[in-house]
């Protein structure tokens, strides 16, 4: 282990003013989710502009089974991340090495699995989704091209928790923006030079995810990287696949859950507004995915902070930290949905020109993103527990607003509304804000049962990397 490398690359961890180690970690996190919510948010603008509001729809379907490929990326990614801030805490590069080639081979692993079990199972689980006759097409179509990609993000996205994690925190974010600038070039060319449709924003999506999982690699390749493959790292040490997964079980099972929650909620669309309905939640989605993103990158700055510090037992530090990634993800949070409900039909009509399909989506914003700063708290919490390695109570946190309270409520809501002569599909929107209060509080008070982290240091322990 060399202490002086470790030293002079994360001194400033425990030395440098709260205020600006966030700046530091989280402009650069912050910069790289909002250019790589573009991915999404420029196939959706450019498949509305130039194919069609059924199109639209279709992309929505495939939502919850991104975010299944997504949660087993966050389940290696997030548990990796945060195992890494707090063993470079404890000042134990030796196994901080073991960590990011432990979390290679899982990667690697999940990738094979998510792609066998996709191709095989397509046009079943788009379906189960709430994929109809007139958008299944649209569906399938983008997901045959794509799955490779989105298995590639995983990949970049893991390496990139790593990267910033390790001390590069501007370096994950020109990767990530780099991919998503790319994005942005081929979606018009595919879609409407060379008249791809959907599948041109797919390509588009999968040749820029492919660029950034190489950079990624290449970074841990380089000899002149801090942290970096060696091959120790190689050797598969169960005690360590269990230490990420157990830290990266909270955001697997919120993304798991999420589209499982996703497919219920589309079946309520369905049966209350139809395809524009779902049409409607997918361009919302861009705006609360957008906003989610840019609150998560601030959380993902905090991170390695707030886990290197609870490594190091740095009370004071650790409570400053938390404080302020609160204040400024709430504020965040205020402003993001203030703008929504004073102007939601401009920002609806970024992605259609369909005067039924702007109705349903004006009404549906106003709903969904009014609760926005309740969520940011919501997200700040989760994100905190995870870095300071206390999964159990990150998992019940992160499922509460969606699986406790979402899921029964976007059943119950509606035939509330109906039977006060209001329109059902307005439950189902009014569920999800109701649902976003709800989960705030229980954080509240999980929160509040944890407070000693605060007061009480993390006990010293021998060094990780004796645990062979």
């Amino acid at each position: 282990m060399n202490d002086g490398i470790l030293d002079n690359r994360t001194l400033e961890l425990e030395e440098k003013p709260i205020g600006q180690l966030l700046l530091i970690y989280a402009l650069p996190s912050v910069i790289s989710q909002i250019i790589s919510s573009v991915y999404n948010i420029a196939d959706r603008i450019f498949i509305g502009q130039g194919v069609g509001p059924l199109a639209i729809a279709g992309l929505a379907i495939t939502f919850p089974l991104m975010n299944v490929i997504h949660a087993f990326g966050a389940l290696v990614g997030v548990g990796a991340g945060a195992r890494m801030s707090i063993v470079l805490g404890k000042k134990d590069l030796y196994w901080a090495e073991k960590i990011l080639g432990n979390a290679t081979i899982l990667t690697i692993i999940f990738g094979v699995l998510l792609l066998g079990f996709g191709y095989g199972f397509m046009e079943k689980i788009l379906m189960l989704f709430g994929a109809t006759q007139d958008t299944i097409q649209y569906a399938l179509e983008y997901m045959n091209i794509v799955m490779p990609g989105m298995v590639l993000t995983t990949v970049t996205f893991n390496l990139a928790s790593l990267i910033r994690s390790t001390g590069y925190p501007k370096k994950a974010m020109y990767i990530l923006a780099g991919g998503a600038i790319l994005n942005v070039i081929l979606d018009p060319i595919f879609i409407f030079v060379f008249h791809w449709g959907i599948a041109g924003a797919a390509w588009a999506t999968t040749i820029s995810m492919a660029v950034t999982a190489v950079a990624s690699i290449l970074h841990f390749v380089n000899r002149s990287s801090f942290i970096r493959y060696k091959l120790h790292a190689w050797i598969p040490k169960l005690f360590i696949f269990k230490n990420v997964l157990m830290i990266g079980l909270s955001p697997f099972l919120m993304n798991i859950t999420a589209a499982g929650v996703v497919a219920l909620l589309n079946s309520q669309l369905l049966k209350y507004g139809g395809d524009y309905a779902v049409g409607a939640f997918g361009i919302v989605n861009s705006y609360a995915n957008f906003t989610f993103l840019f609150i998560l990158g601030i959380c993902q700055g905090m991170q390695p902070i707030a886990g290197y510090n609870y490594g190091a037992g740095h009370t004071d530090r650790l409570k400053d930290i938390y404080a302020l990634t609160n204040k400024i993800c709430i504020a965040i949070g205020v402003i993001c949905s203030a703008i929504c409900l004073i102007i939601p039909e401009p920002l609806v009509r970024v992605f259609t020109k369909d005067p039924d399909l702007i109705k349903v989506s004006t009404t549906a914003i106003r709903f969904m993103m009014a609760m926005f700063p309740f969520i940011a708290f919501h997200i700040t919490n989760t994100n905190f527990f995870q870095a300071i390695d206390k999964p159990w109570v990150s998992i019940v946190t992160s499922l509460s607003r969606q699986v406790i309270f979402l899921l029964p409520l976007c059943y119950v809501i509606p035939t509330i509304f109906e039977s006060m002569g209001m329109p059902g599909l307005n439950g189902v929107w009014a569920s999800c804000s109701i649902s976003d209060v709800l989960g705030a509080v229980l954080a509240g008070i999980l929160l509040y049962s944890q407070r000693k982290v605060f007061t009480t240091p993390l006990p010293p322990t021998a060094p990780l990397s004796t645990q062979e």
